[in-house]
């Protein structure tokens, strides 16, 4: 039944291939969209309220003699987290069903953020945001597999554009919202606790929604395995969170700065993920000899630098260089954020035109790529040479850069999905997306240690622009396969 999806419609211009209104692999678009929507809001809302913290001098990170430092260690933790459950998400979609992880997934990330807002003490908000992320990871190779498995040929890069515009979407509401439901906090609990209000209702929404995604994906293709993959999944995290904890409490007793306990979870990380990999045969072997996939993947660490670097530290960087207020800089980064609605579908669609004319994805990827760290560094010396940066000026590059970005996303999605075979997807895209958190893990708390030591976030833009140019460097040696169609038809 679930692998029908695609070319059942009974709406196909004859002789055309077309589709006209409403099919059903839209209704699974949207439904995945509202996965990323709601998961991307609980992830994103850390920094928002770390920086609220830092501003306002409150509790477990405002009284730390390097807050920016501590609030960029937290958001690299949550990312060890998220990367270490990239390739087993893939492994037990693979096994279990990617339905099934994806609706394990999400329920899992309502129920840790709740959480979150509930507790008290640093060391147990840190592990719920690693176990967050151990539960958020096995969403994105799941994700992406349904896509390339049910879209229409011709449409894969374009339904995985249109699927992550929910990226956009959560960091819009997370950022732009922040300020409002932290109001809101300390109307009910007062200022010390305003902060556990926006992981309340987020994490609330994405519960809802889990309970909501569920019944559609038993209709998709009947029973969901949620017993045994929840079971698996909550021993794999139960160990690695274990892990990401003694790594941090060993090295932050030992007096290693943030930076460094960012990078010595990421060698955990690796380390823990070579283990599996020495473990298992068949698709995870032949994922790791694919020449093409492991450029990508390493290319893609750039990206996920740049998206957790801007994301996580947006409002704070324009709170400092413009000496702005917290309201005022989150609706200046939420230009960052916002530029997915366009820029997701948009790179998705031009990504399967210039496929179908026979022009490959790959000379896109590497001039959107290009063009985006040129403008990374452009912003960096805008805040460089400006004395009291503009709004209106940090709003348009900022808007203009994360067009590029994400536009460019997709298109490297798309290429992952072409350089394997359908059943090795799920391994690959969790490769991919395991490699690239190394970029997540490390880039958070390196940009709030640069800004602690220098009092500016420029060394850490020009950092994270460099980068992205990098690995347009990378995609270069990509083969890239000259078919046109890259899902069964």
């Amino acid at each position: 039944m679930e692998s029908q999806i695609a070319n059942s419609d009974p709406s196909v211009s004859a002789g055309t291939g077309e589709h006209r209104g409403w099919q059903p692999y839209h209704t699974l678009w949207a439904v995945l969209l509202g996965g990323w929507l709601f998961s991307y809001a609980d992830r994103t809302i850390t920094g928002p309220v770390v920086t609220w913290l830092i501003n306002n001098d409150i509790g477990m990170i405002g009284d730390s003699s390097h807050p920016h430092a501590l609030g960029g260690l937290i958001g690299s933790l949550f990312f060890a987290g998220y990367m270490l459950t990239q390739y087993p998400g893939g492994y037990l979609g693979d096994r279990f069903g990617h339905r099934t992880m994806i609706a394990v997934s999400l329920l899992w990330a309502g129920v840790t953020t709740v959480l979150t807002g509930l507790i008290t003490g640093l060391l147990v908000f840190v592990a719920l945001r690693v176990l967050t992320g151990l539960g958020e990871g096995v969403f994105y190779s799941n994700d992406r597999t349904l896509i390339a498995k049910h879209s229409p040929p011709g449409k894969v890069s374009l339904g995985m554009g249109v699927v992550i515009t929910g990226l956009a979407l959560g960091l819009t509401v997370a950022t732009i919202g922040a300020p409002y439901m932290i109001d809101w906090g300390v109307e009910v609990f007062g200022k010390e606790h305003a902060w556990r209000m926006p992981f309340l209702i987020l994490g609330t929404a994405t519960l809802l929604f889990g309970l909501f995604m569920v019944p559609y994906l038993r209709r998709l293709g009947g029973p969901l395995r949620m017993g045994g993959s929840t079971l698996r999944l909550v021993g794999i995290s139960v160990l690695f969170c274990a892990a990401i904890m003694v790594v941090y409490l060993v090295a932050d007793g030992a007096g290693m700065p943030a930076w460094g306990v960012a990078i010595a979870e990421t060698v955990l990380a690796l380390v823990l993920v070579a283990v599996i990999f020495s473990r298992r045969g068949g698709s995870a072997g032949s994922v790791i000899r694919n020449r093409d996939v492991m450029l990508l993947s390493v290319a893609a660490i750039a990206i996920l630098w740049n998206l957790w670097f801007f994301s996580f530290w947006s409002v704070s960087i324009v709170t400092d260089a413009a000496d702005s207020s917290f309201t005022e800089a989150a609706l200046v980064a939420t230009f960052n954020a916002g530029a997915g609605i366009l820029g997701f579908p948009a790179g998705g669609r031009l990504s399967d035109w210039a496929k179908a004319r026979g022009w490959g994805r790959r000379p896109l990827l590497i001039w959107f790529t290009l063009i985006q760290g040129t403008m990374v560094l452009v912003f960096g010396a805008y805040l460089q040479a400006a004395g009291e940066p503009s709004l209106v000026v940090m709003s348009v590059l900022l808007f203009t850069t994360s067009l590029f970005f994400n536009a460019l996303q997709p298109m490297a999605h798309a290429m992952v999905a072409e350089v394997v075979e359908e059943h090795q997807r799920g391994a690959a895209f969790g490769m991919w997306n395991l490699i690239g958190e190394i970029g997540a893990v490390i880039s958070p708390a390196l940009g709030g240690a640069l800004f602690d030591a220098s009092g500016s976030w420029v060394g850490a833009v020009y950092i994270d622009g460099a980068l992205m140019i990098a690995s347009a460097a990378i995609y270069l040696f990509v083969r890239e396969r000259r078919a046109a169609a890259v899902a069964p038809a």
